[in-house]
């Protein structure tokens, strides 16, 4: 005999998961009694529900293996407590498997302590959920969830079971071998006449550029995506979630476009005739009004939801399919089309021209130009981990990606993202450096965190660029607000240095981009985590 516990251990273990997120608790309690017989599978305790699912985020975004994070809660508080997580993933497109315990079947319905109908709450953002009524299905459950999660468009899949399902038992435990979901069936070919009217419009055009987003570096096409820009010499922009796609310092790629972009970016974007929009919803922080891009303008949009394809641009050519496939299409279809060098002129032009330098503030770190030398100072498979706010927006367009990983909350933009997502990039790629940005207001939204860094050993780097504001929205109040600052300076917060020492955490201080950088090359090598906190010119913009 076999329990609903020791089915849910072995079909991890039958999956490859290698380690799982979690916070125990009553009606879950099963589940952890039987993962601790676990030999393959690594429990990570966190300090917080929600930033389970963070560390779950990162490790899925980072792994080689392209299994889905897996994220752990028990019943009522510790599943609402996911949901940001889960919403997270699922606007950034995140394969994640989310469990929770659940009250007694027999109680369903009767609001007993820590009754939560967490499928019910989580409906709007994930792919689909369960909740398991006979401990038979799990095996089938669990081999669904995986697969949903990883294919098609990649996103969170919730399995609620309740604390019965996990105690009976049952005679056998066979997984399956296969996958037969009524109504899945991705598309992820690639319709051949769509990809050849967007080969014979790519020859027709003279001033045609490439729009990178998440879903490039989500399909693992990256290599495949830098060869097509490579051979056709179409100059590249890129979403946050598609920064990394190209090495920052490669002639043809001109940045992050959209309201908090790069001025090249979005100028190209104005001016080009044709783009091609790869992976990427384009929403409003990327192309904010019409006007940025011209009427005449000839999309072509790839993606694998078809949902997303015309969603928010008018789009004339539309290719439903993975990235992948794709993307061999269109190199074996293009020949030897090269694009016009009077494009390739004036873009270089731009680069040049619009190039701007930040101002220094005399005992302050200028945050902008300690990111674009971070890069410098590590390994070039280095991750950097951004937060939300001011600090993701000095990272997006100024950390130079070689051959690393830019990680940040694009879709959700959720505060408190970056330290739990590091530890999971940390435990995915134990070998690189992880670096770990984020603003004195995101910090404290999940500093609880430090606590599984230092438990784990885990080697990560945190910068805090310290300004005393919620400066993104602060930001926002200068422009249309009369600068009326409401709730905008933070008051009152520890002493960060403190905290660190609490944590038995090595620290330091800087007041100047000179101090930072000696400190930041001082600690690259060492195997222990680290914080330093950069005292930033409170007004200091995000461009």
């Amino acid at each position: 005999m076999i329990s609903g516990a020791e089915i849910m251990v072995k079909c991890l273990e039958a999956e490859g998961v290698k380690v799982v997120f979690g916070y125990p608790g009553a009606t879950i309690c099963p589940f952890y009694d039987k993962i601790y017989d676990s030999t393959s599978i690594k429990h990570i305790l966190v300090r917080q529900e929600q930033n389970a699912a963070h560390m779950a985020s990162g490790y899925a975004r980072c792994s080689a293996s392209g299994i889905p994070g897996v994220c752990v809660a028990t019943s009522g508080p510790g599943a609402t407590n996911l949901i940001t997580g889960i919403a997270t993933a699922y606007t950034d497109s995140i394969p994640l498997v989310a469990i929770t315990g659940q009250v007694r079947s027999d109680l369903l319905g009767r609001d007993v302590f820590q009754e939560a109908d967490i499928t019910g709450a989580c409906e709007p953002f994930v792919k689909h959920s369960y909740i398991v009524k006979k401990t038979e299905d799990l095996p089938r459950v669990f081999k669904e969830a995986f697969h949903i999660a990883s294919t098609g468009r990649k996103g969170p899949v919730l399995i609620d079971i309740p604390m019965d399902i996990q105690e009976n038992e049952i005679e056998e435990f066979v997984y399956p071998d296969s996958v037969n979901i009524i109504g899945y069936k991705p598309n992820t070919k690639g319709h051949a006449i769509q990809v050849k009217r967007a080969v014979e419009a790519i020859k027709k055009s003279r001033r045609p550029l490439i729009v990178s987003g998440g879903g490039v570096l989500l399909s693992g096409v990256k290599p495949k995506f830098q060869a097509f820009a490579d051979m056709t010499g179409i100059p590249v922009i890129s979403t946050m979630m598609g920064i990394g796609v190209m090495p920052s310092e490669h002639e043809l790629y001109l940045g992050m476009l959209g309201t908090h972009g790069k001025t090249v970016a979005n100028r190209a974007l104005h001016d080009a005739d044709l783009v091609i929009v790869c992976g990427a919803r384009l929403g409003d922080r990327a192309v904010a009004a019409p006007h940025q891009m011209s009427e005449n303008t000839t999309v072509i949009h790839i993606d694998i939801d078809p949902a997303e394809i015309g969603k928010n641009v008018k789009t004339e050519i539309p290719i439903v399919g993975d990235m992948k496939n794709v993307m061999n299409m269109l190199i074996e279809s293009i020949g030897d089309y090269k694009v016009p060098n009077q494009w390739q002129e004036t873009v270089k032009t731009w680069k040049k021209d619009f190039l701007r330098v930040p101002p220094v503030f005399e005992g302050y770190v200028e945050p902008r130009t300690l990111v674009a030398h971070l890069s410098a100072m590590l390994r070039s498979k280095a991750i950097l981990v951004a937060d939300v706010g001011q600090n993701q927006i000095w990272c997006a367009n100024n950390f130079r990606i070689r051959e690393g990983r830019f990680l940040t909350t694009g879709g959700m933009g959720t505060m408190g993202y970056s330290i739990p997502a590091a530890v999971g990039a940390k435990l995915a790629r134990p070998n690189r450096d992880v670096v770990v940005v984020c603003g004195d207001g995101s910090f404290q939204m999940s500093m609880n965190e430090l606590a599984t860094i230092a438990g784990n050993e885990l080697a990560i780097k945190i910068i805090i660029m310290r300004n005393h504001r919620l400066g993104m929205v602060r930001e926002l109040q200068d422009k249309n607000y009369n600068c009326r600052h409401s709730a905008t300076i933070l008051k009152g917060d520890p002493d960060f240095l403190k905290i660190a020492e609490a944590y038995g955490i090595d620290h330091a201080e800087a007041n100047s981009n000179a101090e930072a950088e000696e400190i930041i090359k001082g600690i690259v090598d060492s195997d222990k985590p680290f914080i330093l906190v950069c005292n930033v010119y409170p007004d200091t913009p995000s461009i």
